[in-house]
């Protein structure tokens, strides 16, 4: 039988390499290129290594299942992302940028299940207990019965785990975590990826669910190998800026509910608060309409979220006018940019472009594109637009409006909060409540004229 050819991996950037050599010419490092140890494989098609494995069960697509079970954290917002609640045995992903509000976030969850009846265990690689203490009395935690522990070896806290069989366990951070078998630095791909197969392991055979913390790159992509977010059931994101005390939890990823679906929560003296209605508090600093300034009526996974977008056109003295964006894709505007001049002949050439989603919001929708258009046209023109007023439709490259999915419930949302006029695609099927007056327009060159006399 031929030999199978050995390979060798990069203990630190994950690349696969067909021979050994002292640099890694992925990621440059030296002296971290390891042999893989091939699979055994036997004669036949159904043996490995020599010997015969047992049959599958299978069954067909029609078998009815009972729904998971669930453990509600009392925390409404934490709950709505995940689906409903925790379930046993699962895996979660938290990853955010540092210093938004991570393990206080986990904590107060941690906490919460634990005020409820479940044992629940807090293991720090980053902090010892003395500050985990601390930031619970300041949020006014101390009576939880919570247990805490500081470790970083893997062997560790699978055996404490082993022994105490908790419902819930958080770790923060896996970026932290060493495995002795493993001869690679903590944080490298190689440890990561093997303390995050023996924790998801460790939660499917003994029923305790897991909550790691993950670090994210200067890109905002969670840090180590991809491969960690195909082993866990969930993945979340916690967003926000940090000049604003809003703070977003996203769900990307839900092997038990729905992905895209937001929590939104306060960041105050006492800890996270939870926002039950985000598009109120979104709205409430604005004030009189002024010129840039759009409504946006937004769908964020199951719920209605309306927030504002603002806009300042402005001369500029560059050769390369700026774009500034925050909260929306910036890929995003400058098509929209080159629609408007391409469809509709008005340009933005010479003018500094600033865009703004207010609150600290972050919209990746296409439903959006109006919005911003609208935004954009009204700081260019000084123009306000009604204040009584929300927007929303898709923009395509002809300067045609799209009409976007759940309009029912952004025009509900839009009209629970005051708002009178809504501007819409042509073909969008709902029809607004009474009281509320919808404009259906056809194409980007209609709205243009409609709304600023032009087009």
């Amino acid at each position: 039988m031929a030999k199978s050819p050995a390979s060798f991996s990069c203990s630190q950037c994950g690349a696969v390499h067909p021979k050994w050599a002292g640099r890694c010419d992925a990621c440059g490092g030296w002296n971290t290129l390891v042999e893989d140890a091939p699979l055994a494989s036997g004669p036949g098609s159904r043996t490995l290594g020599g010997a015969r494995g047992r049959r599958i069960a299978l069954s067909s697509l029609a078998t009815e299942e009972a729904p998971p079970p669930r453990a509600g954290s009392g925390m409404e917002e934490f709950d709505r992302v995940l689906g409903g609640g925790l379930v046993p045995a699962s895996a979660i992903l938290l990853a955010g940028d540092p210093g938004i509000g991570k393990s206080t976030l986990l904590l107060q969850v941690a906490a919460s299940f634990a005020r409820r009846g479940l044992g629940c265990l807090y293991i720090s690689g980053e902090e010892a207990p003395a500050q985990v203490r601390m930031r619970a009395s300041r949020l006014g935690l101390s009576d939880a019965p919570l247990r805490l522990g500081a470790e970083t070896s893997l062997r560790d806290i699978l055996t404490t785990l082993d022994a105490e069989r908790p419902d819930l366990a958080v770790i923060d951070s896996i970026q932290t975590l060493w495995a002795d078998m493993v001869d690679a630095a903590p944080g490298s791909v190689s440890q990561v990826r093997s303390a995050c197969h023996e924790l998801v392991s460790f939660a499917k055979k003994r029923g305790t669910s897991v909550i790691l913390v993950g670090h994210v790159t200067k890109e905002g992509q969670i840090a180590g190998p991809r491969v960690v977010e195909h082993m866990v059931d969930t993945v979340l994101y916690f967003e926000g800026e940090r000049g604003h005390q809003f703070r977003i939890l996203r769900a990307v990823k839900n092997r038990f509910g729905p992905a895209d679906e937001i929590g939104v929560f306060e960041m105050t003296g006492a800890g996270l608060a939870e926002v039950p209605n985000p598009s109120a508090l979104f709205l409430s600093e604005r004030g009189q309409s002024a010129p840039g300034s759009a409504v946006f009526a937004g769908i964020e996974g199951s719920r209605p979220v309306l927030t504002e977008i603002q806009a300042l056109v402005a001369p500029s003295t560059l050769a390369t006018p700026r774009r500034t964006v925050v909260g929306l894709d910036p890929g995003r505007v400058s098509t929209i940019l080159a629609v408007l001049e391409s469809r509709c002949a008005i340009p933005f050439t010479g003018l500094d472009v600033f865009l703004n989603v207010a609150g600290g919001m972050r919209v990746i929708e296409p439903a959006a594109d109006l919005a911003l258009a609208a935004a954009l046209l009204s700081a260019r023109e000084d123009v306000a637009l009604p204040a009584d007023m929300v927007i929303f439709g898709e923009i395509s490259l002809s300067g045609a409006l799209r009409p976007v999915g759940q309009a029912e419930n952004r025009l509900k949302e839009a009209q629970k909060l005051g708002f009178s006029q809504a501007v819409a695609p042509e073909r969008t099927k709902a029809e607004p409540g009474e009281g509320m007056r919808l404009r259906k327009l056809p194409d980007l060159v209609t709205f243009v004229g409609e709304m600023f006399g032009a087009g």
